[in-house]
């Protein structure tokens, strides 16, 4: 399962920060360090994510 979440995470980390960007520019900010900051915080959460993506598809239950 750690093999498909890490074959996972560029996609999600990629979708993710490039919602989280989206969502900066969209509330006005547009210096670059908010920008890094969205990024990273996508990346981040992108982590997690994918791991549960990952056992979804393996069909493991995700606890709660």
């Amino acid at each position: 399962m750690f093999r498909l979440a890490r074959i996972l995470y560029p996609i999600v980390a990629t979708s993710l920060a490039g919602a989280a960007i989206v969502f900066a520019l969209v509330i006005g900010q547009v210096a670059v360090v908010p920008i890094l900051i969205s990024v990273a915080v996508g990346s981040v959460s992108a982590l997690p994510v994918s791991w549960l993506v990952a056992r979804k598809l393996y069909g493991e239950p995700v606890r709660r």
